[in-house]
């Protein structure tokens, strides 16, 4: 009777054992299960600030692109005022010196044209 008893025993202390350890699983799976909710919630984050960055960037080429464009423009303009500045004053230099009235080339200044 004394084995039937300690064999209980034993069968009762298992079976708690394994409530437990069935309870500590259980916990684990739980906390597993919200870290991979919490993890997947900041990829979902992360994606999303990665497509608005993203689009910055696009917007922000597009404004580069615009500016040099720009950019050419006004050093295209420029380059055909002085040059047209620099011609214009080579034909009053020339018109001064037919004139017999000292120019600019007299005077030390030069008219080289800016090519």
């Amino acid at each position: 009777m004394m084995t039937r008893k300690v064999a209980a025993a034993g069968a009762g202390g298992e079976a708690e054992e394994m409530k437990r350890r069935n309870a500590e699983l259980e916990r684990a799976v739980a906390e597993a299960a919200a870290r991979e909710e919490r993890l997947r919630r900041e990829l979902e984050a992360a994606l999303a600030r990665l497509a608005v960055a993203e689009e910055a960037e696009e917007r922000l080429c597009v404004q580069l692109g615009e500016l040099e464009a720009e950019a050419v423009t006004q050093a295209i303009e420029y380059q055909e005022r002085v040059r047209a500045l620099s011609e214009r004053l080579a034909f009053v230099d020339g018109v001064l010196r037919s004139s017999g009235i000292r120019g600019f080339a007299a005077a030390g200044v030069t008219t080289s044209r800016m090519d």
